[in-house]
C-alpha cells in the first residue's frame, strides 16, 4: 500500500523529506530519487495536485500546511492544477534508472506528465463488409477436381 514505508527513518524525518520532495517536484517537474522514495513521493504529490484542483480556501490552507514554499502552492494553484483538470488522477510518472553506484539502490525519476492527452471520438465507422459465406469442403474438392 502506498503512503505505508517507513524509508529506516523516524517518523518526523521521514515526514520532513517527503515534504521537501513533494515541494521540488512541484516547482522543477522532475526530481531523481531512490524508487521507494519516489513511490512515496507519487503518492503525496498526486493528492497536492488534486487539492489544487479544488480550489477552495480550505485546499489551499491544507497545501500551504504541505508544500514548504508560498510560490510553489501558487504555481500548483494556478499552473499545474488547471493543466490537469480534465484528468482524473495519474498526474506522475516514475522512469527507473539502473542502480546507484555507491550502494546499488535502485534509483528513478518522478517526473510531472508534460500535457493531458487529448481525448479524440472518433466518428462512428460503417459497419465492416461481410465476407461471401465459405463454401463447403466437398464444393471445393469438386472445384479443385475441374
Amino acid at each position: 500500500m502506498p503512503g505505508t514505508r517507513k524509508l529506516g527513518r523516524p517518523t518526523a524525518h521521514r515526514r520532513a523529506m517527503l515534504r521537501g520532495m513533494v515541494t521540488l517536484l512541484l516547482e522543477n517537474g522532475q526530481i531523481e530519487t531512490t524508487l521507494t522514495r519516489a513511490k512515496e513521493v507519487r503518492s503525496v504529490a498526486e493528492k497536492m495536485i488534486t487539492l489544487g484542483k479544488k480550489n477552495t480556501l480550505a485546499s489551499r490552507r491544507a497545501a500551504l500546511a504541505y508544500i514548504t514554499k508560498e510560490d510553489v502552492v501558487s504555481k500548483l494553484f494556478n499552473e499545474i492544477a488547471p493543466k490537469y483538470a480534465n484528468r482524473q488522477g495519474g498526474y506522475t510518472q516514475i522512469f527507473k534508472l539502473g542502480n546507484r553506484r555507491g550502494d546499488a539502490a535502485e534509483m528513478a525519476i518522478v517526473k510531472l506528465l508534460e500535457e493531458a492527452p487529448v481525448v479524440e471520438e472518433k466518428p462512428a465507422e460503417e459497419a465492416p463488409k461481410k465476407r461471401a459465406p465459405r463454401k463447403k469442403k466437398t464444393e471445393e474438392a469438386a472445384v479443385a477436381a475441374e
